[in-house]
């Protein structure tokens, strides 16, 4: 469903990604982890165009995110690390605005919008600009948005960021609810319990390439920890 390949992506002189692959297959919860500045943010905004590699090749669901980029961007959801909204516009407007972008059928995006509205608890506010909103209302409608046109593939910078204990419960619910329905999930996170308890596979990446893939367990046998993952994660990424 997710495929990079031999990616990689410069600034100046400075790599930022250096010659990154990796599969990520239907329905699979992937987290992709690593230091700050260690490759993770870039790799996401190459995933969802709005950086392009300095080479190699990037596939959502078969398209190419370059040569091919209406219909990958048609098959993604993306929750990036801060929620950027409209703030004159309200909760509403604002999915609103989001299912006239995806050219969703009118009916069908009100009852989308009115089932996520319920979901995640927005009813309260969802009339209100979003300028008056928290940071975790913001978050909730920013992952309500993203999930609006039922994308194939979710790609999530720090889904958990300013979510109180209940919102973040339903966040993993969601997401676990949705993997089991073949949706594909890459996740990036500094938070390692998160990563631990939803993902199959786990990638760390550490100065632009991949050290170390695979499960939890697997992971830990490559750092020789026999600690926590925590201690694995630590030691793969020291320098």
């Amino acid at each position: 469903m997710i495929k990079i390949e031999k990616v990689t992506k410069k600034f100046a002189e400075k790599v930022a990604v250096d010659d990154l692959s990796l599969t990520v297959e239907r329905g699979e919860i992937f987290a992709f982890l690593g230091p700050n500045g260690a490759g993770k943010t870039t790799t996401i905004k190459m995933m969802v165009g709005l950086l392009r590699p300095t080479s190699g090749r990037i596939s959502l669901g078969g398209h190419d995110v370059i040569a091919d980029y209406v219909e990958a961007k048609r098959m993604v959801g993306y929750i990036p690390d801060e929620p950027y909204l409209y703030d004159k516009l309200s909760g509403r407007e604002f999915l609103e605005f989001v299912a006239r972008i995806f050219q969703l059928e009118p009916e069908k995006a009100r009852r989308s919008a009115a089932q996520l509205i319920e979901k995640f608890s927005m009813g309260d506010y969802i009339e209100s600009l979003t300028e008056e909103y928290s940071h975790g209302m913001k978050q909730r409608l920013v992952i309500a948005s993203c999930l609006l046109h039922e994308p194939q593939i979710i790609i999530v910078d720090e889904p958990m960021v300013g979510l109180d204990p209940a919102s973040t419960r339903l966040v993993k619910d969601v997401f676990r609810e949705r993997s089991r329905a073949g949706v594909t999930i890459f996740m990036s996170t500094h938070t390692l319990p998160v990563a631990e308890e939803l993902a199959g596979r786990i990638g760390i990446i550490l100065n632009g390439s991949l050290r170390a893939l695979g499960s939890r367990g697997e992971i830990s046998a490559l750092a020789a920890s026999p600690g926590t993952f925590e201690d694995a994660f630590l030691k793969l990424t020291s320098e």
